[in-house]
């Protein structure tokens, strides 16, 4: 085992004394072409061309001398810091930080960025990083190849959002670039590049707020809201009442980069809802005065949704994959074309139980694990202890219970 490891992290500027005097005494020296091209690299140091960081780790394992491993920006966000200190290579590194592409992005534009939403783009978590993307006003994306700025402006397609595009920041050829997301798949980005995705409103406190990212407290208290704090004076359709709508959420559990649909939006309290939570969501509604609705439901309560005004199931053919699904509308026709894009996870409703049989039918017919309940909510005047409003649905939900969860 190496008896000593040092991470490096060079962020383009002068090495400090103490990455210098590290590298010194180095006798293996791990990183990319460029930090293996510096000069303060010793002539006599093994060399290991920086690919696959657990290869290198193994190497540097099991090397009797001192290690170096270079790295640009932070080593500790979202780098080889983490790898080399997994349990099966027995390492204990030292780390001499660099400032982290994502501050030196924020910098070139001159923006804060506690308030911002980090996420690593890859071809496997570039589905959910666009998510991300959807649902929040400020995101700074850590790209890789097959994942940058043209993926991203692809996948966002019908969203409107500027983008910041910072690439190979640090060196020579740095270049800050400013385009739409409608506009970055006609151009070939550079690698490494950093991509901070703007979009909507930007909401931070005076005082900077007091939490990175989203601030989870952002809003009135609770998931789901009084049924009359939504619409224009229009009651809300039976889908739509609170605690059906708490029972939907609790079922459906829409998280932080997941793309949401609710078909049959109505006022939009339930797009709403799932919005808060963090999701990405699309509304979908045939009736123009509900996506109106909708649009200022989002507005009021300040999160991002998309709003799509068109009937299901046809207008469902150009949405981008959901992970879950709300039937709000439609029937066992809707859910079956959901059913046919295959999210993790559906709620529908019904009124009636010979409805449900066949909403519930479908699902299991698609390979869905079905649960139904039939719920009952009870309004009481606690004045009098009378009964003002009488609410009954029954919810079914349908969970693919051999679709592998993406983290």
């Amino acid at each position: 085992m190496a008896d000593r490891v040092t991470v490096i992290g060079w962020d383009g500027s002068p090495l400090t004394e103490a990455a210098r005097s590290a590298l010194g005494a180095a006798t293996l020296v791990a990183g990319a072409a460029h930090h293996l091209a510096l000069p303060e690299v010793p002539p006599l140091a093994e060399r290991i061309r920086l690919g696959s960081v657990a290869l290198a780790a193994r190497r540097i394992a099991g090397h009797r001398g001192t290690a170096v491993v270079l790295a640009d920006g932070d080593p500790g966000f979202f780098g080889v810091v983490r790898t080399l200190r997994a349990p099966e290579f027995g390492l204990e590194v030292e780390v001499v930080p660099g400032v982290s592409s994502v501050a030196a992005a924020f910098a070139r534009a001159g923006m804060p960025w506690d308030d911002a939403q980090v996420v690593v783009a890859h071809p496997r978590t570039l589905r959910r990083a666009v998510n991300v993307c959807r649902a929040h006003a400020k995101v700074a994306v850590l790209t890789s190849p097959g994942a940058g700025p043209a993926e991203l402006g692809l996948l966002l397609a019908g969203v409107h959002r500027t983008f910041v595009i910072c690439e190979e920041l640090g060196t020579e050829r740095e270049q800050v670039s400013v385009v739409t997301s409608d506009n970055a798949p006609d151009h070939t980005w550079r690698d490494p590049n950093v991509v901070i995705v703007i979009g909507g409103p930007v909401s931070a406190a005076e005082d900077g707020g007091w939490i990175a990212g989203r601030d989870p407290g952002t809003g009135p208290r609770g998931w789901v809201q009084p049924d009359e704090a939504y619409g224009d004076g229009t009651a809300l359709g039976e889908g739509e009442t609170e605690l059906l709508r708490a029972a939907q959420l609790a079922r459906l559990g829409p998280r932080l980069g997941d793309l949401v649909w609710d078909i049959g939006c109505g006022s939009g309290a339930f797009a709403v809802e799932a919005a808060r939570a963090g999701a990405a969501v699309i509304a979908v509604d045939r009736d123009p005065a509900a996506c109106a609705r909708t649009d200022g439901a989002a507005r009021r309560y300040g999160v991002q949704l998309q709003v799509v005004h068109g009937g299901a199931p046809h207008v469902l053919e150009d949405l981008p994959e959901p992970d879950v699904v709300r039937v709000g509308g439609g029937g066992a026709a809707v859910v079956s074309a959901v059913a046919d894009r295959r999210p993790q996870r559906i709620v529908a409703h019904a009124a009636t139980r010979d409805a449900a049989e066949l909403v519930g039918r479908d699902l299991t017919e698609h390979g869905y694990r079905v649960e139904c309940a039939l719920l009952q909510s009870v309004e009481l005047d606690t004045r009098a202890w009378r009964e003002t409003e009488r609410n009954v649905a029954f919810l079914l939900s349908g969970v693919l219970s051999d679709r592998p969860v993406i983290r």
